[in-house]
């Protein structure tokens, strides 16, 4: 290749070159507001919530349901009801059967009064023989007669006492029998026991449950949280209780307060064997960051589970928040 030719090359080759040091110098001393201070550790997750199930204890018949999917629904309020057609007519027979052991005391209080009525007469009896045979009016056998007619009196008086302990007993097991059928009854009377939202309504009525079936299932939206794994370096540093921020994807300009909850004790990913020092950064902690509830009592409306975003810890609680990762929350 002649000079001529080559001169041209070289020349753009330098222009390159000169071109890519001065892009490296502007990368390297541009202010990156993304770059975290040291001191700051994050990771990424869901945002997750608390989920319960709203499920039957007895088996049965679903009646009514009373939410859908997407419902904001306070505590206490009724997610679905269970048929109660066998348990009211349980119900009837155990009350007839209390009033039965009512009926059946007040008889035995009644032969009670007679059975007392029969032993003072036996008693007056024994002892007016008892004087007469002392003066010689009356045999000796008649004594005895009248002795045995008033013992007679006695046991009879204890077995009609026997009827009325019986009697208040069937009328404990009537009143037991009640309660036991009166709380089935509420049992199927499926309330919520949170507020939250409808994730999932899992049964529809006129379906057969057997016990523990599950109806619908509630998303607690009071607590949310995201899980986050640091490392062994970070997780160490890191204090239960500790303020961190939460940004979302799906809202980037917004940085969400939160609180450090709970920080694993354990390692996840621990290797089989006996680690060496480098094994042991790769220790993962798990490390839970939890919403206040009262905040999201204020956007209750606007939570979502499975929201994928970033969660920041302060390594040094002394130090400040950086501008970026000041709270900043939507209106309304």
């Amino acid at each position: 290749m002649s000079r001529s030719t080559s001169s041209p090359y070289m020349k753009l080759l330098i222009a390159l070159a000169i071109i890519a040091l001065v892009a490296i110098a502007a990368w390297q001393f541009l202010p990156d507001n993304d770059k975290l201070p040291e001191y700051i550790a994050s990771g990424n997750g869901r945002i997750e919530a608390t989920q319960v199930d709203i499920a039957t204890r007895i088996s049965g018949r679903l009646d009514s349901i009373f939410v859908a999917e997407g419902d904001l629904i306070e505590a206490g309020t009724p997610v679905a009801e269970m048929d109660t057609d066998e348990l009211d007519a349980s119900l009837a027979a155990a009350q007839a059967n209390l009033s039965q052991a009512v009926e059946a005391k007040r008889l035995a209080e009644a032969v009670v009064k007679q059975r007392e009525s029969e032993k003072r007469l036996a008693r007056a009896e024994l002892s007016r023989f008892e004087s007469l045979v002392k003066k010689g009016h009356v045999s000796r056998e008649q004594l005895d007669q009248a002795s045995t007619a008033a013992e007679t009196a006695d046991a009879a008086l204890q077995a009609a006492r026997v009827q009325i302990a019986s009697a208040q007993a069937g009328i404990e097991a009537a009143q037991a029998s009640i309660r036991k059928i009166e709380v089935t009854i509420d049992d199927s009377h499926l309330d919520s026991p949170i507020g939250g939202r409808v994730l999932y309504r899992l049964a529809e009525p006129g379906e057969v449950l057997a016990a523990g079936g599950k109806v619908a299932t509630i998303l607690d939206v009071t607590d949310v949280y995201m899980t986050v794994f640091l490392p062994t370096a970070q997780a160490g540093k890191v204090r239960v209780g500790a303020e961190a921020r939460i940004i979302l994807d799906a809202l980037p300009d917004f940085v969400v307060p939160a609180q450090v909850s709970f920080v694993a004790a354990e390692a996840q990913f621990t290797p089989k064997a006996v680690e060496t020092r480098s094994e042991r950064e790769k220790l993962m902690f798990r490390v839970r960051i939890r919403i206040d509830p009262e905040l999201l009592r204020a956007y209750r409306d606007r939570v979502k589970t499975g929201v994928p975003g970033d969660a920041y810890v302060r390594l040094d609680e002394s130090k400040p928040w950086p501008e970026n990762l000041q709270v900043t929350l939507p209106n309304g």
